[in-house]
């Protein structure tokens, strides 16, 4: 339900964390019925008050006591839900502006999508959830969120309304193979590829005693399964897999392990698939087993940029999406601010707005 939780109308109330701003001159009042002048758009104070009770439900549905007016977490929810509405009300005019419209399919299509990625899902081996399971499983989250279908598709347009804004804003960002050049020179740490020392994949079992290790060995040569007498006998934790590790000649953040001696020495001179007689160091007594060749030593390299570029200009390209996308939000601000004007007893604290009354 993470997904519905922030497309809310609600959003608990910052969904937008931005100054308020509104496209014309300043207001010269706002009607007594409302609680802000935003542009050419006018705010209720019916959409204040049913935010305002869509909070109240939530905090109610999770036991949560709701800020009493005159308190500073009262205070707090009122203006976030101030400057949501506000905002919310200058994308809706810039969507106007450029001619972006979202349709109510566009809204039950997304809808649809959220309830099949959080309630359709089944365990593996399970059917396919139905149509009307995924229905009440969606009903009961409401429920329990204190909201309403309404409540819901009320976010999901707005979200969708920030979208196609976004996509329209930033379809022109593009990065070219000399910028992503340039940003793996710049950043050829990143792209480093440290020395790996000497490996080798290999299993083992550890007991406390000579006479069981061999034994256990002796089960091996006959045939015994490794992995069910690792989980029966070995008091090593890497039983739970069969006693696989990865050993490696010298210790590095790559390849943590660094056995003792005597098990490397063993280790590394074992042929394929062969199976040691007990190895004696100071944890105990080990029969080891080798699970391929030694792969040897790599010299410190960095990864050529063919095989990082896709990968570089894609984040490129969303970094300077945001970078754009940021700046036209900005300049939005700017634009409204000018042109916004907040019934009194509603305007948010003093760094959030220029005209108020």
């Amino acid at each position: 339900m993470k997904h519905l939780r922030l497309v809310l109308i609600l959003a608990l109330v910052a969904a937008f964390a931005a100054a308020c701003g509104g496209g014309g001159g300043a207001p010269k009042s706002v009607p007594s019925d409302d609680v802000a002048v935003v542009g050419g758009d006018t705010i209720s104070k019916d959409e204040f008050n049913k935010v305002l009770a869509q909070a109240k439900r939530s905090y109610a549905a999770q036991n949560k006591p709701f800020p009493k007016p005159g308190t500073a977490g009262y205070g707090t929810v009122r203006a976030q839900i101030i400057q949501f509405l506000v905002e919310r009300s200058e994308y809706d005019q810039k969507a106007k502006d450029m001619g972006i419209n979202v349709s109510d399919k566009d809204v039950e299509n997304r809808l649809d999508q959220i309830k099949q990625q959080y309630f359709g899902s089944a365990q593996p081996g399970q059917k396919p959830k139905s149509k009307a399971e995924i229905e009440k499983l969606y009903q009961q989250q409401l429920k329990a969120q204190g909201l309403t279908d309404s409540d819901v598709k009320d976010g999901i347009r707005a979200q969708l309304v920030r979208e196609k804004i976004s996509e329209k804003v930033t379809k022109d960002a593009k990065v070219s193979d000399d910028d992503a050049k340039k940003y793996y020179d710049d950043n050829k740490a990143q792209y480093a590829q440290p020395a790996q020392p000497a490996s080798r994949n290999v299993r083992h079992i550890l007991v406390k005693n000579e006479g069981l290790a061999m034994t256990i060995y002796r089960k091996l040569k006959a045939g015994g399964d490794f992995s069910k007498l690792a989980l029966k006998y070995s008091v090593d934790p890497s039983k739970s897999t069969g006693g696989r590790l990865t050993v490696c000649k010298e210790k590095t953040a790559s390849c943590p392990l660094k056995t003792v001696a005597p098990f490397e020495k063993v280790a590394f001179s074992l042929k394929n698939n062969e199976i040691s007689k007990p190895v004696h160091t100071r944890f105990g007594w080990h029969v080891i087993q080798a699970l391929g060749p030694v792969n040897p030593p790599k010299k410190a390299s960095s990864i050529p940029f063919d095989q990082v570029k896709a990968a570089i200009k894609q984040q490129q390209v969303q970094q300077k999406k945001q970078d754009t996308f940021n700046n036209w939000w900005n300049d939005t601000k700017k634009e409204f601010a000018k042109k916004t004007k907040y019934q009194v007893g509603y305007e948010p604290p003093a760094s959030q707005t220029t005209t108020t009354g």
